[in-house]
């Protein structure tokens, strides 16, 4: 079921209703919006994985 969810035709219906209910001049500003949330999504993860990998100064005992 969830195949079938997201099919080309599908992809394009709902371009559609969106280019008719924001209109053709605000839907660039909300795919720049978009795709700005996404990158930095991704950069988080990174920075979560990248932090992961590192081992904690947390495990060592504080230096006096």
């Amino acid at each position: 079921m969830i195949e079938d969810l997201l099919q080309p035709r599908h992809l394009l219906i709902i371009l559609a209703i969106a280019l008719l209910f924001f209109g053709p001049q605000k839907l660039p500003e909300l795919g720049k919006g978009l795709a700005q949330g996404i990158r930095s999504f991704k950069d988080s993860l990174k920075s979560v994985n990248s932090d992961d990998s590192t081992p904690h100064d947390s495990a060592q005992p504080p230096k006096a």
